[in-house]
């Protein structure tokens, strides 16, 4: 059964969408029966083209890449969340809605790459990638589907701190 990941950020246009294409890059890779979504709170209906850049630069298909609001995910018909997760500390304060299925839930917080002075965007965004690549990895290392939530909460939240 598939492993479904949703990944929030408050505008859905850089680190939440670089999650989501890393981890489903990575779990195509490893064979991995684990899908990402990413979405935001107040989507800016736009994806940062730095971010683009950064995931078409690792050899990720961004061509399916949005930005979208999580009211998606609550819709009827939505595919049920094992797994959300935040990615930027004003998503994480938010009152999110009710998930169905009642994931897992975890903050993993990166700075804000879109913060950067122009001339070190490309950077930045780079360096978020990577640090968001190297813990989708660990993620994937993870038995997650024998693992019951109170494991994998404790597993998510150790692996925030590594």
């Amino acid at each position: 059964m598939t492993t479904n990941v949703l990944i929030l950020c408050t505008h859905n246009s850089a680190r939440s969408v670089l999650s989501e294409g890393m981890l489903n890059h990575l779990a195509r890779q490893l064979g991995k029966d684990v899908r990402a979504y990413s979405a935001g709170s107040a989507p800016s209906g736009r994806v940062n083209p730095f971010a683009l850049e950064a995931l078409t630069n690792a050899g990720v298909d961004v061509s399916e890449v949005r930005s979208k609001s999580w009211d998606e995910f609550v819709a009827p018909g939505a595919p049920e969340m094992r797994i959300v997760i935040t990615v930027c500390d004003s998503a994480a304060a938010e009152t999110c809605p009710y998930w169905p299925g009642s994931p897992v839930k975890a903050h993993w917080g990166y700075p804000d790459p879109s913060n950067a002075e122009p001339d070190k965007k490309p950077q930045a965004f780079e360096l978020t990638r990577q640090a968001i690549a190297y813990r989708m990895l660990q993620l994937l290392s993870l038995p997650l589907e024998s693992m019951g939530n109170a494991e994998l909460q404790a597993k998510l939240e150790a692996l925030y701190k590594s």
